[in-house]
């Protein structure tokens, strides 16, 4: 082709050309069913919103499995710009040296009107470094509540709320049972509710080192009075059919759906499901509190997981990064995602918006978990728990747990025992992660 019939076909190449290519960057997510179908909506929604960033999101299995897999793609050099993970691996992302762009400064250099003062102060606290600097972002939130069938209370003379305190969870147990309800409750992830968040919620630590944010030498001391006395008393009330243990999960549900149980601890992201499989009235109330214990309970922590941006891309990818949070951070988005999921709403305004709009009015019991959080000013118990190797931590929790619900162990043989091995586990990552 001679020079001058090229030159056309060139220049019409260039003009079919965009001017500028979107930016593509890869998001790695632990959200399977529903919740997942709802991260790719609000993923597709961001890339219709604008034609410059394009985000690709990707299932890549539970929590632990997206996590170890974005660690491994590290290491080889192929990680996504975002990798989403669970509360427990907190300690394990601040570690890894040099694998983190923090949010604070990739917000501070990529985006405009970034305020960490527009997020729930509850939410924040538990993903921000010692200086309150916010390391990733908070994606889906939740803390534990407790639902309880509606026509079980009302059958058995009840009143038409939940159980303030553990001493009533109690009375009233005796009371369905006595009504002919088989048992008064059962719960879903004990070391969370009945450990982690029955600490907080007393102002009582759970370890040394304001609860592992003070640094690595942290010990746990999940052991002491308040936690052994819980323990206890679901021991015994396990004994008795007040309390029905079912798994370390959400397994729980299953006796709840079937009204087995008329009483749940569950997280407040469960509210969708049980919404769902429930063929009956039911209501949310917060997390119970021992009354001989404390007169005003604290706020509870959080559960679920974050964004976190990872090292190594270039500057578009992280403009791209940037764009998607501050897009996530939209009142309009963080409401629908909070009215759908059943997750926590993170920025005030997303709280204003939903309240506004008559959702909680519509939908009695879904402002629960925001309430709960938001009713009193986090303190270093109740903050939230920075803890290394904290999931291998909690399925020693587990076990103990489970050794005094088959009335193998005291209350507090199991919980020394899960203190000690927990220990070796903490002394195990300050070793690998000292400096």
């Amino acid at each position: 082709m001679s020079t001058k019939k090229l030159l056309p076909v060139m220049m019409g190449a260039l003009a079919a050309t965009p001017a500028f290519a979107e930016t593509e960057i890869e998001f790695w997510h632990a959200m399977g069913g529903a919740l997942g179908e709802m991260t790719e909506a609000i993923v597709s929604d961001f890339n219709a919103s604008q034609d410059d960033y394009h985000v690709n999101a990707s299932y890549r299995g539970n929590y632990n499995e997206t996590m170890t897999g974005a660690i491994a793609a590290f290491r080889s050099g192929t990680q996504p710009a975002i990798v989403q993970v669970y509360e427990v691996g907190t300690a394990t992302m601040m570690a890894a040296e040099g694998a983190v762009y923090p949010l604070h400064e990739l917000m501070a250099t990529h985006a405009d009107g970034f305020d960490p003062s527009d997020y729930l102060a509850s939410v924040v606290g538990y993903y921000a470094n010692e200086n309150g600097d916010m390391l990733s972002f908070p994606y889906n939130s939740s803390t534990p509540v407790l639902y309880y069938n509606k026509a079980a209370f009302a059958a058995a003379g009840l009143p038409d709320r939940g159980p303030r305190t553990w001493e009533e969870v109690e009375s009233f147990s005796r009371q369905l049972m006595e009504s002919g309800v088989e048992c008064g409750f059962t719960t879903a992830w004990q070391s969370w509710i009945h450990l982690e968040n029955l600490s907080a919620r007393h102002d009582v630590p759970f370890a040394t080192r304001a609860n592992g944010f003070g640094g690595l030498d942290t010990e746990l001391v999940f052991n002491g009075e308040l936690q052994r006395r819980h323990v206890e008393a679901l021991g015994e009330w396990q004994q008795e059919g007040i309390f029905s243990y079912s798994g370390r999960t959400n397994e729980g549900s299953s006796k709840f759906y079937s009204e087995e149980c008329a009483m749940y601890t569950e997280s407040s992201a469960g509210y969708a499901g049980i919404n769902a499989n429930a063929d009956f009235e039911f209501g949310v109330s917060p997390l119970p509190y021992w009354g001989e214990v404390v007169d005003t309970p604290q706020n509870t922590i959080i559960g679920g997981a974050t964004l976190w941006t990872l090292a190594g891309h270039d500057a578009a990818a992280y403009e791209a990064v940037a764009a998607f949070f501050s897009y996530l951070s939209q009142p309009e988005v963080q409401a629908s995602w909070h009215q759908q999921s059943g997750y926590l709403p993170v920025t005030h305004a997303a709280v204003s918006l939903t309240r506004d709009s008559g959702f909680y009015d519509e939908n009695p019991g879904t402002d629960t978990a925001v309430e709960q959080m938001t009713a009193t000013e986090p303190t270093e118990n109740s903050r939230g728990l920075r803890l290394g190797n904290f999931p291998q931590i909690r399925a020693i929790i587990d076990e103990s747990l489970e050794s005094v619900w088959n009335g193998e162990a005291s209350a507090q043989e199991a919980l020394d025992r899960a203190v000690e091995r927990g220990n070796e586990q903490l002394r195990r990552f300050e070793q690998a992660n000292r400096g």
